[in-house]
């Protein structure tokens, strides 16, 4: 019994070996290729992947561009506008303000025959005068100077807007103011009116 045992259990191992060996060859010989095939197909998706990532971020890269190009053509509009704004409404101010100028002429013409107006009855003498102030005080607080010329200085193209030549013999005195005829006025940036003159010329004899 004992050997009939022992032959039985060798017989036994012998058919585990065998199977666990075949079992081993099936694994090594299937597995393999079922790896290989898992590989292929995770490097072919991995591959995908990473062209779908490239596209999404050239996508996102062009969106960026497009929206920053427009947010900069946007700012610019506005800063575009804001300047047309500015610029309408420097010259509506500086047209309201040339507007008021000869008022101001007919004043000082009034104010010029000093024997005419001292004739002129006293309180409304002085409510002409108020007004004359207040219409000063505007055109002060809109930074309205008057442009300071004098009879003898230089004629300046800029400032001075000629009426009349006086020939003269002088050179010294050639391109020079020979009188005011009107007042002229700017503001800090603008010649409102430049100030009517004669103008000393160089006689040609």
């Amino acid at each position: 019994m004992s050997d009939e045992n022992n032959k039985k259990e060798e017989a036994e191992i012998k058919d585990k070996l065998v199977s666990d060996e075949t079992e081993s060859d099936i694994d090594f010989e299937v597995e393999p290729d079922l790896e290989s095939g898992d590989l292929a197909g995770a490097q072919d998706k991995l591959k995908k992947l990473k062209e779908k990532l490239r596209t999404c971020q050239k996508e996102k890269q062009e969106y960026l561009d497009g929206w920053q190009k427009e947010r900069a053509d946007f700012i610019n509009y506005k800063k575009d506008e804001a300047a047309r704004a500015a610029r309408a409404a420097s010259y509506a101010r500086e047209g309201f303000l040339s507007d008021l100028l000869p008022v101001l002429d007919s004043y000082d013409l009034a104010f010029a025959n000093k024997e005419a107006w001292e004739k002129v009855d006293k309180d409304w003498r002085k409510g002409v005068e108020y007004i004359h102030q207040q219409l000063l005080k505007i055109l002060s607080d809109y930074g309205v100077t008057e442009i300071e010329v004098q009879e003898g200085s230089v004629f300046d193209p800029n400032l001075h807007q000629p009426v009349e030549s006086v020939f003269i013999d002088d050179k010294s005195k050639d391109h020079t103011i020979a009188k005011v005829l009107n007042k002229g006025y700017r503001t800090q940036n603008t010649v409102l009116r430049p100030a009517r003159v004669n103008v000393f010329a160089l006689s040609s004899k």
